[in-house]
């Protein structure tokens, strides 16, 4: 037990543990990682390139994207390897690099959302000051802080993770290195780590819901007091698409980091894991494009200018 190999591979045992639907899970996966890239690649260039786009929510938007890029090619590419290969192991440092990766990104994207929902405050009860409120200066200072605030994250938890003395089993039962499924593995008491741990996934979570509670706690208040059904009506199709995204994002994570571990089984966290590091990508850039004239106005239009160049 003392013997602790910090330099040794750790083994995924994966998503499933029945290898017969090891096939169709893998089309399934493969399906959705290629979608989910794609639609937010695309997502991100069209916000680029259209000047229509060129505005604050949108600007948000995009960094959303590439967050969502950014996510899930930190786990799935692993994950469908290892569903193909016999070999499911993964380093020492890979697995602090994954976990690195993957608290930077869930954080920014905590932090992100909540300020998405600041935009769409000025927005709607302050429309008139929004060019000056959400202006270009502010706009890349938001996202630079949901991005420190991510990372601040990922450096103070990944270096304490990847200090705690493993030994025996080196097996994680997770298809990623996920912090909790990781410190089953330690042959220390972890128990203060997982509490300060929990505190600061707690923390995490309040700020930015603070913000969208109270920003929509005024978007409320405002909209109730439109005398415009029109204006009613394009208040909350402006809120909407936000608010999906954030009850799914957020759903799931307070599930694996806020409830106690009695309200866990290996199996449900797996489950619950692959639903926000997998399906959430793709659906986040499905939910703003579908739901969005301007999003769908601008890929028409850059269909009609390539139809146009091949002539």
């Amino acid at each position: 037990m003392k013997n602790t190999t910090s330099s040794s591979d750790f083994i995924l045992l994966g998503l499933l543990v029945n290898s017969e639907a090891v096939g169709v899970v893998f089309t399934v996966i493969l399906a959705v990682f290629v979608v989910a890239v794609t639609a937010n690649l695309i997502m991100t260039f069209l916000i680029q390139v259209d000047s229509h786009l060129h505005t604050p929510m949108y600007f948000l938007l995009s960094q959303l994207s590439i967050m969502d890029t950014l996510f899930i090619c930190t786990t799935v590419p692993k994950l469908l390897v290892d569903m193909v290969s016999k070999e499911k192991t993964i380093s020492f440092v890979a697995c602090g690099i994954q976990i690195f990766l993957y608290l930077t990104m869930i954080g920014s994207e905590f932090f992100l959302l909540g300020l998405m929902a600041y935009d769409r405050y000025v927005a709607v009860c302050n429309p008139l000051r929004y060019p000056v409120l959400m202006d270009r200066k502010m706009c890349v200072s938001l996202a630079a802080g949901a991005w420190f605030g991510g990372s601040l994250d990922g450096f103070l938890l990944t270096p304490i993770t990847m200090n705690v003395p493993y030994c025996g089993s080196r097996s994680i039962n997770h298809f990623f290195c996920e912090i909790p499924a990781v410190l089953k593995l330690a042959c220390a008491d972890t128990s203060l780590y997982e509490t300060l741990m929990y505190i600061c996934c707690v923390l995490m979570l309040l700020i930015p819901i603070s913000i969208i509670s109270t920003s929509y706690s005024l978007i409320l208040f405002t909209i109730h007091r439109m005398r415009s059904a029109e204006g009613r009506k394009k208040a909350f199709a402006t809120c909407s698409s936000h608010l999906t995204v954030v009850s799914i994002f957020y759903g799931a994570a307070f599930y694996t980091y806020v409830l106690p571990p009695s309200f866990h089984t290996p199996e449900q966290d797996k489950v619950v894991s692959a639903f926000y590091t997998i399906v959430t990508p793709m659906l986040n850039p499905l939910i703003y494009s579908l739901r969005n004239k301007d999003v769908m106005g601008a890929f028409k239009r850059y269909l009609h200018v390539a139809h146009e160049l091949r002539k």
